[in-house]
């Protein structure tokens, strides 16, 4: 007789032919109905009586995890990078582990970051949104392919009306150094790309032997090390109690005024109104910030108004790719069961 999955997230064709040899597959969740328009209660009742249960961005309580857990469930996994959406501590109370899928966008995101940091460091956003609106802008044309024969091309002399002047014209990432607080997936594949860019990176990381940090020619320094040094500090932790707010004003104090710091991680590791209140008062150069404490951000949200912040809607770790990192990991990990092999993703809680 087949075993039974409730798939929500889509798994590669290939892994998804092995699993079909030994299980009837029940498409439910966001796979079926589309992205956002799932409750959990639909996804409670989709998924019930299925003994493998394998989510994506659908949300189970502990009443959901229980009543699947009653109605036969043996293996849950959830296609995220941190499994927020679901209740661990329900799932450990029926005796089971949680497959999940580290590191599924860790290149998109350390992309991402590097983007966010030449952004910041060379006022991108700020000129770019500025020319757009018109600002240091020439009178209209009728013929815009009518152009003068000048060799040296520029915008006008370097007065107070100048980009250049406006805008700032911003510094090099080459030479500087880089703070990576948080040296996961993540972190290490920030630490990889930013040393192409001729930085030198200052890795904290508790958690992390120094050893393996300094494997990729980061140098393993501490906290206080890592603010004091550092042009940029990217931050990459996880949402745990013992993190959250974790960036404050204690943080900020002990970094250079002219320090940047970035998160494409969570709002919540930071201090909301510290991290405000230190960009108001210029005790820090600037920020690029990817992910807040409330989604979608406020419209009057101070950050949105402020010249040495970037901001951008929480795209980093979502490209055309991502899903198919986490379905490929997700279907080693429904095959390694189906075999009764050891998993290899496994859920572990840090306090």
């Amino acid at each position: 007789m087949k075993k039974t999955v409730a798939l929500c997230t889509s798994i590669p064709e290939k892994q998804m032919e092995m699993i079909k040899e030994q299980c009837d597959i029940t498409i439910c969740g966001e796979l079926k109905h589309g992205k956002g328009n799932v409750t959990e209660d639909m996804t409670r009742e989709e998924c019930m009586g299925h003994e493998i249960v394998v989510l994506g961005d659908e949300y189970a309580g502990a009443d959901t995890i229980k009543a699947w857990a009653k109605s036969g469930m043996k293996f849950m996994g959830v296609a995220k990078g941190t499994p927020a959406t679901v209740d661990y501590d329900a799932i450990q109370d029926a005796g089971l582990e949680l497959s999940y899928t580290p590191g599924r966008n860790r290149v998109a995101v350390a992309e991402f970051n590097m983007g966010l940091m030449i952004a910041a460091a060379r006022n991108l956003t700020l000129s770019c949104t500025g020319l757009s609106k018109g600002e240091h802008t020439g009178p209209a044309k009728e013929n815009i392919y009518d152009v003068p024969d000048v060799k040296n091309v520029t915008f006008g002399p370097l007065d107070e009306n100048h980009p250049f002047t406006d805008y700032g014209i911003g510094f090099e990432l080459y030479g500087k150094k880089l703070g990576i607080a948080g040296y996961g997936a993540i972190g290490r594949e920030v630490a990889v790309r930013a040393r192409a860019f001729g930085m030198e990176i200052l890795g904290y990381d508790p958690y992390m032997p120094a050893e393996k940090i300094e494997a990729d020619g980061a140098r393993a320094v501490d906290l206080d090390t890592m603010l004091a040094e550092s042009d940029m500090v990217s931050i990459h932790l996880p949402v745990l109690p013992s993190t959250k707010a974790i960036v404050n004003k204690d943080w900020f104090s002990k970094m250079k005024p002219t320090a940047y710091l970035i998160n494409t991680a969570r709002a919540a590791v930071i201090h909301q109104q510290d991290l405000v209140e230190a960009l108001q008062n210029q005790e820090i150069g600037g920020a690029a910030i990817d992910v807040y404490w409330e989604e979608p951000v406020p419209a009057n949200h101070p950050l949105l108004s402020m010249r040495n912040v970037v901001c951008t809607p929480h795209m980093a770790g979502l490209t055309t790719d991502v899903d198919n990192w986490s379905g490929t990991m997700m279907g080693d990990e429904v095959l390694a069961y189906l075999k009764d092999e050891p998993r290899k993703y496994i859920w572990k809680v840090r306090k």
